[in-house]
């Protein structure tokens, strides 16, 4: 260890660096307008699922399992089969009855509830991090801030009289008052920490960054965020946390270090607890009835193999060759899985291409039924990783998955003069409106005056959003500026096309034959230049999306109209409006991405280039952009005359059947909520999303169980409940795999983060989730209290979880993954894959495969690349060598 001269102690860098260890047990927390669902226990992903939430009950004091009260209305309602919890009992050897064991559950569960401790450490720093991280709400800032969290603390903790006089001086500069703090965060730490021993640093930096999750969950993704204008303006580091928080604990004479927790014995760990044997009898269940509901018949091989006897187990990347047919052809499939479009786009009026989410089922069954068409599910981003400027704003909004870096920025640019300039008009009145209210209500002299003299008009909005919310909903619908996609169109294409090389930094690799052994991912992910990402995306580039759309999605054949709609959702008075929109790009909506990919579908140079890599499409052939909001079910296209007079049939029957399948799709989610759904069912959800009062406009993704990857017609002909997220994949046309892996590292993860923040937000909602909304106040923009202090929360609220009986609409079970491909294929991808393998082996994740080459039978993973054959009557086929 380096020793410090002036310190005696180790240096700077290296206190930083048990600071960031002692940081991987958080997780990052997003601030409301961006709010990412996360896994709050990520920083032990890297640990089996039991130890995950052992650790995290010690250090957040959340529960990680199920209450008997889950358990025993799953039991009631059948989710949970008798003769397989039985089994698991029986494995654990326990005998009881199950009635008694969740008695007896529910009982040790009353005696372990406890009120939770109002810390006066916790609330004082709450404060001053509010004060600090606020972004825009407060009328008056918080000073000096531009010098960082520390110094800007340090200059004015003297003067807070919420600070008691001191109980314990932090060293011989420290007065009462804190009026001689010391200069430096890291000189700080130095101070507090002289008394302890080194080797406990790290163990004290987890203690005091796990007392406040939400707060210390937010710096950590400031510091990481690479396009974060308020982390430039206002740095803030957790050592500024660390210092500050330990200064004040020492100064408060609160303990510095925790009390040493007592070893658990290591036989426990050997025996599963009954929450556990419950929860795993619980998936396990839902996992079979998946397996059952999929249609087994869909894309089986009937030729050629991976596993041929000359194709090494687990394949290698020259077992490709083993799909072909003996003659050299293609594998040859049944005559349903000739396509994943469907095998006859002729009879298809148009193919709709919708996000993952769970919700997306929903409306996707209803648009088949109700006329001509095809659905698929694709990552919501739709495989374009931009950072999108919205016309007249001056913020841009990174449209992609978190773990993915934006590579391309689109500004929307507008297309007609008249439209646009009502938009302006529009917009700089409403501008003006809200910076003369905000300065009136915030007046120190003026803003009782003007709460007398606006009473009046106030009172009447008021009363007409509560009671008359239908009608507010129509006037937001049909005043005020022109929806942006009216009169504007992104600007994917390349400003600098004529001259620009392709070869430079940030340009996507073209796939070429020479980089057939890179992967998808490694292409698409080329790191660009930090703050100075290129305006719009070269021809090659907008070829790979497109490309790369259709091979991802298996597609050789096209409908005369492509519909790629984004999703986004519709709500007032609800500061978690973000966790409800598209969890692939970043909490916003997808729209942006939608309207990119399919003006560069419809770009002619792209389109040429594709059809000399062998995607042929028709001339008459029309992509679109639409959007699929999730609070109404109403999907809104966005096609200009020119699309309009070349299909005008398909693009009227297609708008009357979307309404068609909006009222059945309503119908079903209101009764999901309310238990019945009314006559009007798409009014009662417009209701939803005008009704400032509604604590439920919509319930998000609650009652995510599995996740599907496959051709559409595995599941075409399954009600999967809105409860699985279905994304469309074709293995025959992914010989080498690159696309499957691309959905499992990148689409898998989200959905992953997603089925976390779920579960965990149902099994402890006031630890891991954010309460009741009913005492929710919104601080800086960035997050929420529970009550008037503490920390922020950083979960789900108790609203979209549950009714108000209580009774869970969301069923917390860890995801099943079913995807359809051949397992050793799958089994490559987990072997190269380290950190996608270790959710699975972790239990984190259940994974089932449907080998297409050994007539879809089904392979359990069972972790370290060892699957369970589930071998039936249908199945005679050979397992893989890992199976046996």
């Amino acid at each position: 260890m380096r020793e410090d001269s002036q310190t005696g102690t180790v240096g700077p860098h290296s206190v930083r660096a048990r600071v960031d260890n002692a940081a991987e047990s958080i997780g990052r927390v997003w601030p409301l307008y961006a709010d990412v669902a996360a896994n709050p226990l990520s920083g032990f992903e890297d640990l089996p699922f039991d130890e995950a939430v052992t650790q995290g009950e010690t250090l957040y004091g959340g529960r990680g399992y199920p209450s008997a009260d889950y358990f025993r209305r799953a039991w009631e309602r059948g989710e949970i089969d008798p003769e397989l919890l039985s089994e698991r009992l029986a494995d654990a050897g326990i005998e009881d009855d199950p009635e008694a064991l969740l008695d007896r559950m529910a009982d040790a569960e009353d005696d372990s509830t406890g009120e939770a401790e109002d810390v006066p450490l916790d609330r004082l720093l709450s404060k001053w991090l509010a004060a600090f991280l606020d972004q825009g709400e407060t009328a008056w800032a918080m000073p000096n801030r531009e010098a960082g969290f520390y110094e800007a603390w340090s200059a004015l903790a003297k003067y807070d009289d919420d600070i008691p006089a001191s109980e314990t001086p932090v060293a011989a500069f420290h007065r009462d008052r804190l009026t001689d703090l010391p200069d430096t965060a890291m000189e700080a730490l130095y101070a507090v920490l002289a008394d302890h021993s080194e080797e406990r640093w790290e163990e004290i930096f987890e203690h005091h960054l796990a007392a406040l999750p939400g707060w210390t969950g937010l710096i950590k993704q400031r510091e990481q965020d690479e396009n974060n204008p308020w982390q430039d303006a206002y740095p803030i580091t957790l050592v500024d946390y660390l210092a500050v928080r330990l200064i004040l604990a020492k100064h408060m004479g609160e303990p510095i270090a925790p009390e040493a927790s007592a070893e658990s014995a290591g036989d426990a760990d050997e025996v599963p607890s009954l929450p556990e044997i419950w929860l795993d009898a619980w998936e396990e269940s839902y996992r079979r009835d998946l397996v059952d509901a999929v249609d087994a018949s869909v894309g089986v091989s009937t030729s050629g193999s991976e596993t041929d006897a000359d194709a090494p187990t687990p394949r290698s990347a020259d077992a490709a060759a083993a799909t072909a047919s003996p003659d050299g052809g293609e594998t040859v499939v049944d005559a349903d899985a000739e396509s994943a479009s469907g095998g006859d786009a002729a009879a298809t009026d148009a193919q709709l291409v919708f996000c993952i989410d769970t919700r997306s089922e929903i409306i996707r069954r209803h648009v088949e039924d109700a006329g001509p068409y095809e659905t698929h599910g694709y990552a919501g981003f739709f495989g374009i990783p931009i950072r999108h400027e919205e016309y007249g704003e001056h913020v841009s909004t990174d449209s992609c998955p978190v773990m993915v870096d934006p590579k391309h920025r689109v500004a929307e640019r507008p297309t007609e003069d008249a439209p646009a300039e009502r938009h302006d008009r529009w917009s700089s009145l409403s501008h003006a409106g809200h910076k003369l209210m905000k300065s009136l209500k915030n007046d120190v002299a003026g803003a009782f005056g003007f709460v007398e003299g606006a009473g009046g008009f106030f009172g009447a909005a008021l009363t007409a959003r509560t009671l008359l919310p239908s009608r507010m909903y129509d006037l937001g619908e049909n005043a005020g500026a022109p929806r942006n996609e009216a009169f504007c169109e992104p600007g994917v294409d390349h400003p600098d096309e004529a001259g620009e090389d392709d070869s430079e930094p940030g340009a996507a690799s073209p796939p070429a034959d020479e980089l057939a052994s890179e992967t998808a991912a490694e292409e698409t992910l080329a790191l660009e230049p930090e703050h100075d990402l290129p305006s719009g995306i070269s021809t090659e580039q907008r070829t790979y999306y497109a490309e790369a759309a259709f091979d991802l999605m298996g597609w050789d054949e096209f409908a005369p109209v492509v519909v790629f709609a984004g999703h986004a959702s519709q709500t007032v008075n609800n500061p978690y409006e973000s966790s409800i929109d598209c969890g692939a790009c970043a909490g916003s909506s997808g729209v942006p991405n939608a309207r990119a990919l399919a003006e560069i579908c419809n770009d002619p140079e792209v389109r040429a280039t594709l059809r000399d890599r062998g995607h042929e499409i028709p001339e008459e052939t029309v992509f679109v952009a639409a959007e699929h909001n999730t609070t109404t079910d109403e999907v809104t296209l966005f096609a200009d005359e020119s699309a309009r007079e070349r299909h005008p049939d398909v693009f009227d029957r297609l708008e009357a059947d979307l309404e068609t399948a909006r009222e059945g799709a309503t119908a079903e989610r209101v009764k999901t909520i309310d238990g019945e759904a009314p006559a009007e069912s798409a009014r009662e959800t417009e209701r939803r999303a005008a009704d400032w009062a509604e604590p439920r406009p919509e319930i998000g993704l609650s009652g995510n169980a599995g996740f599907v990857v496959g051709r559409r017609e595995l599941t075409s002909d399954a009600d999967l409940d809105g409860r699985a997220f279905l994304h469309t994949y074709d293995w025959a046309a992914d010989p080498d795999g690159d696309a499957l892996e691309n959905i499992m590292v990148g689409p898998l993860v989200v959905v992953q983060m997603i089925s976390a923040q779920y579960y965990f937000s149902t099994v402890d909602n006031d630890v891991y989730g954010s309460g009741t909304k009913v005492t929710h106040n919104p601080v800086g923009k960035v997050g929420v209290y529970q009550g008037n202090g503490g920390d922020i929360r950083m979960g789900l609220p108790f609203q979209s979880l549950h009714d108000d009986a209580g009774e869970a609409y969301h069923s917390p079970l860890r995801l099943t993954t079913l995807i359809q491909a051949p397992v050793e294929r799958v089994e490559r991808i987990l072997r190269e894959n380290e950190a996608v393998r270790r959710l699975f082996d972790n239990g984190w994740l259940k994974l089932t495969v449907l080998d297409p080459e050994r007539a879809n039978q089904a392979f359990h993973y069972r972790g370290d690349l060892q699957w369970d054959a589930e071998r039936d009557a249908a199945t005679a086929a050979a397992s893989p060598a890992s199976a046996d």
